[in-house]
């Protein structure tokens, strides 16, 4: 797997760019008191700084302007606009904070935002240098305030929506909360998610009409062969409800819990945990329902999400995963029962004499010494999987599906999907479920893999866009399967797809309208100059601009749209809603990265984790990628989600409960 983020640092130290802004007030030692204005390179773009000096020291330090990403680089927004801190700072906030109170730029990197931190000292170094400053000066070592032991009920190792959703559920039902997280603000993989989350819900499918294509996908499942008894009575239940279903003569989009539950467990290759299964698809709508309680919005209209496999996919208003994890920053901010430790490792598991998991060893990422905190109730863990961690996915790359897999990208935060828990939970004799069950998703950006800088049509849905190889050729269907739309994605020319959109159909936005903007806020100048996405006002300058045959690739969109009148292709495609016919035409180049281990701690259907020999280890409780058994095979396209907030909240309603 590559690892960009030395050289990217060494990027964003050599491309600050200095401004002089105000005209400055000399004085008698050389230094010109003033305000001044740099900018140096980012993550995403440009940061600009403004730094305020006397003539001896730093006064002031703001960010006035980036495009960091929300909750990692920059400030975590709510549905409000409001800015929130309880959760942990960006380095937009906390990094010209800390400058000013030590007057040193020797101040630590936030972590997880490790080049954002850097670009904003590069930018106030260039400041300093303009007003006459020697950097040097402003470089003394800072002391950072060791974290003291702290009890509270409940510890949750890792603020990610699963944690979040268990610190949350946990206070509802009256126990305190420490969340300790690595990075230097909660959120984890789910703040870069895909903002999806996959339930039944009537109202909205009931204004979805089915096809004959989709039809078929549910009586191919109900013509399989069961391998089992549970097998068999969800084929059963199923069956019923598609009988009555037709028997009404309805038109609108079949969907049920036992539905739900047959495509997610069929499409794990039936090999997941049913029981765990059911738990998931079972509550799926109630877990819905209680983000919206907490105050979390949805579009109103319910679509198919990437690898979904079926049209029950709920979207976020807010970009990317910030609706959930603002969500749950709101509700901190509003209880006085969790604490949130940003900067702090979870290193060990601490056991008492009985056996019993009663707090965890961490290490202050500040001030590198250790401190303890103790759970009175139990721990849960929710540190995410390990798709960042190329060694451990290598190791466990044991099933046959995938080639080396060492250096492929991920579209995983680096710093939080590194398998801690995992390695914590092996020390405590924990049982693991299902690590070899390992998923890549198609949608990585080529530059450095992460799952952004879409057009918004194309980051929502699968029903109006096709997948094109450097031959101008479709070669697998776009609405499958995750896994096998990667392994077909891999046997590509340089393992490099694009994603083929025109100004057809629902959702589209004028490429042309200044307000354009990507799913995370990126302009159309920025994503065309930066390689993001490639455009042509028709389909022959598009296919100029891809450097493919003209000829071929209209050969493949006048076939696709043969394929929409009829409902059928030869990929077995099952959506079909626009043809693809009028330009401006938008190409997003993609490629296959690590996304998702399904691997982790064996959990029983209350989420305690399991030990070798079945038993419960108790005090100890999992959620989240961290846990195996729940997706099999392969993870449905905006399950992950539901897993987090499934188990998270049972985790958080389980240990207070195994605590009365």
């Amino acid at each position: 797997m590559k690892n960009n983020l030395k050289m990217l640092l060494v990027f964003v130290m050599s491309l600050s760019v200095a401004a002089c802004s105000k005209t400055p007030t000399q004085n008698t030692q050389g230094a010109k008191a003033g305000t001044y204005t740099a900018t140096s390179q980012g993550m995403n773009d440009l940061i600009e700084v403004s730094v305020e000096v006397d003539d001896k020291s730093i006064i002031d330090v703001k960010v006035v302007k980036d495009a960091e990403t929300p909750g990692i680089g920059s400030a975590l927004i709510n549905s409000k606009g409001e800015e929130l801190i309880k959760g942990g700072k960006a380095p937009t906030q906390i990094i010209p904070e800390e400058i000013v109170k030590y007057q040193s730029l020797n101040v630590d990197n936030v972590t997880g935002a490790t080049i954002t931190s850097a670009a904003i000292k590069s930018a106030v170094k260039d400041c300093l240098t303009q007003a006459g400053f020697n950097p040097d000066d402003f470089n003394k070592e800072v002391e950072y305030e060791n974290i003291s032991e702290i009890n509270a009920d409940v510890v949750v190792v890792g603020g990610g929506g699963a944690g979040l959703a268990s610190a949350v559920a946990a206070a509802q039902n009256g126990a305190s909360v420490v969340i300790i997280e690595k990075n230097g603000s909660v959120g984890g993989d789910t703040l870069v998610c895909g903002a999806i989350y996959n339930s039944p819900y009537e109202s909205l499918q009931s204004k979805v009409e089915m096809s004959d294509s989709v039809k078929e996908t549910i009586e191919k499942a109900l013509a399989e062969t069961p391998i089992n008894d549970a097998h068999k009575a969800l084929i059963t239940k199923v069956k019923e409800e598609w009988d009555k279903y037709k028997a009404d003569k309805r038109t609108d989009l079949f969907d049920s819990t036992a539905w739900y539950t047959l495509q997610t467990w069929i499409n794990g290759d039936k090999v997941a945990n049913l029981d765990l299964v059911k738990v998931l698809c079972e509550n799926s709508t109630a877990g819905l329902d209680w983000l919206k309680e907490l105050g979390m919005e949805f579009n109103d209209k319910i679509t198919q999400g990437a690898g979904s496999l079926w049209q029950r996919t709920h979207t976020s208003t807010m970009k990317m995963g910030t609706g959930f994890i603002s969500t749950y920053v709101d509700y901190i901010n509003s209880s006085d029962k969790i604490t949130v430790i940003p900067e702090a490792t979870a290193k060990n598991l601490i056991k008492d004499d009985s056996g019993k998991v009663v707090g965890v060893k961490c290490l202050d990422n500040k001030s590198n010494k250790e401190f303890e905190v103790k759970a009175n109730m139990g721990v849960v863990l929710s540190t995410g999987g390990f798709a960042a961690n190329a060694k451990m996915v290598q190791s466990y790359n044991t099933s046959g599906k995938w080639q080396d897999l060492s250096k492929t990208m991920t579209t995983n935060r680096f710093s939080s999907s590194q398998g801690d828990g995992i390695t914590m939970a092996l020390e405590v004799n924990s049982s693991l479920t299902d690590m070899d069950m390992l998923q890549l998703l198609y949608l990585g950006n080529i530059k450095d893999g992460l799952l952004n800088k879409f057009p918004v049509r194309n980051a929502n849905g699968t029903d109006q866009i096709i997948f094109v190889n450097k031959d101008g050729k479709r070669f697998v269907r776009e609405d499958g399967r995750r896994d096998e739309i990667c392994l077909g994605v891999l046997a590509q020319k340089d393992g490099i797809f694009y994603i083929i959109e025109s100004a057809d159909g629902a959702g589209y936005k004028d490429v042309k309208d200044p307000s354009w903007r990507s799913a995370d806020g990126f302009t159309f100048e920025y994503m065309v100059n930066n390689g993001y996405i490639v455009t042509g006002e028709t389909l022959e300058e598009l296919a100029k601009n891809l450097n493919v045959e003209y000829g071929t690739l209209k050969e493949t969109v006048d076939k696709f749209n043969e394929s929409v009148e009829s409902g059928h292709d030869e990929f077995n495609r099952s959506l079909y809603s626009t043809k693809l016919e009028n330009g401006p035409w938008v190409a997003t180049p993609r490629q296959a990265c690590m996304h998702h281990t399904m691997g982790g701690v064996t959990i029983d259907t209350s989420t305690r984790v399991l030990d070798t020999n079945g038993k419960v280890i108790e005090g100890l409780y999992a959620a989240g990628e961290v846990t195996g058994g729940i997706h099999g095979g392969n993870r449905l396209g905006g399950n992950a989600v539901v897993d987090t907030v499934v188990f998270g909240k049972l985790a958080g309603e389980t240990v207070v409960k195994d605590n009365k």
